[in-house]
């Protein structure tokens, strides 16, 4: 539930912000397989998030969806602890950070 509610926060925010093409990087072989409808939704409640994640994804020009093991994602990995840990102690659930980008020479 949790993973397929933050693909379908992040194609909202992304049809939000304008983007007609998306590049899925996701842990989950799950959700990738679904997306790309190889494998069946049997969850009732996982139905509803994957019908509004393809939803979202139709309205797009296109999209990717690639599996990538947790293992070797290791940054998206430890912001997610660090967004756990932020919120068990009580923190903000949402922080924006910006990555500063050397002006080119």
């Amino acid at each position: 539930m949790a993973e397929y509610t933050g693909v379908v926060r992040a194609l909202d925010l992304a049809l939000r912000l304008g983007a007609e093409q998306v590049d899925l990087l996701l842990d989950s072989k799950l959700i990738v397989e679904q997306l790309h409808g190889r494998w069946r939704v049997k969850d009732a409640k996982l139905a509803v998030l994957h019908g509004e994640a393809k939803a979202q994804l139709a309205k797009m020009r296109g999209w990717s969806a690639t599996h990538v093991p947790r293992a070797q994602n290791s940054t998206a990995d430890r912001l997610a602890n660090e967004a756990l840990d932020r919120v068990a102690a009580g923190g903000p659930a949402r922080v924006a950070r910006a990555r500063l980008i050397p002006p080119s020479a």
